[in-house]
């Protein structure tokens, strides 16, 4: 059984509580560390970072190739540089072709 502890917040030096029904989450999930930030700080960095899952600091835009549909000809934006070798599709032909 856990009890709650009181940790202190490695950005802002503030003391918060890791409450014993977060600590109980934190085994469900997996995680062995407890949290180095409060949740104000812990929300903060999230922001700056892009937001949670994959959001980080060194997130850059995917670069996009022009292409032509191959099924309707319309110009269209591929997340991949096109090889010739294969059709390349639009979004909505894409999404029918499915």
């Amino acid at each position: 059984m856990n009890q709650d502890k009181t940790l202190t917040c490695r950005d802002c030096g503030d003391q918060f509580v890791f409450s014993a029904s977060e600590q109980d989450f934190f085994a469900e999930k997996g995680f062995t560390n407890e949290p180095g930030r409060c949740p104000q700080c812990r929300a903060a960095n999230k922001q700056r970072n892009g937001g949670g899952r994959g959001g980080n600091s060194n997130y850059q835009q995917r670069e996009m190739h022009d292409a032509t549909c191959a099924a309707c000809g319309v110009s269209t934006q591929v997340p991949f540089r096109p090889s010739g070798d294969r059709p390349v599709y639009c979004r909505d032909c894409f999404s029918n072709n499915r």
